[in-house]
């Protein structure tokens, strides 16, 4: 019934994915975590990501507690793309995290 006042339900847009070429604008991409199998596991699938989309990117590792809240995460691992929290909580597959980092993407 709304569709007929011209009022539609306002539908959230996502960025559009990159033009599939390696991302450009990501200066930095750290992982956050506590030295457990998880977060390991997590810095393993991002550098995995970095390497097939061909990127010349160091991941770097943080597991100092103090460096961790300043992003204000809670939940590791954590992902922090250009020093902005883009995951955490959860381990992202290799294939997951090159979807993440080409929605960060400056095309």
């Amino acid at each position: 019934m709304m569709a007929l006042f011209g009022l539609r339900k306002r539908e959230k847009r996502e960025k559009p994915v990159c033009c599939g070429a390696a991302p450009r604008g990501i200066t930095s991409i750290k992982v956050l975590g506590t030295g457990c199998r998880l977060c390991h596991e997590q810095y393993d699938n991002c550098r995995t990501a970095i390497a097939e989309l061909g990127m010349q990117l160091e991941v770097e590792y943080i597991t100092d507690m103090e460096k961790i809240l300043s992003y204000g995460v809670m939940n590791l691992p954590g992902i922090v793309v250009n020093d902005r929290v883009v995951s955490a909580g959860q381990v992202l597959k290799a294939a997951d995290v090159i979807r993440l980092l080409q929605k960060q993407c400056d095309c």
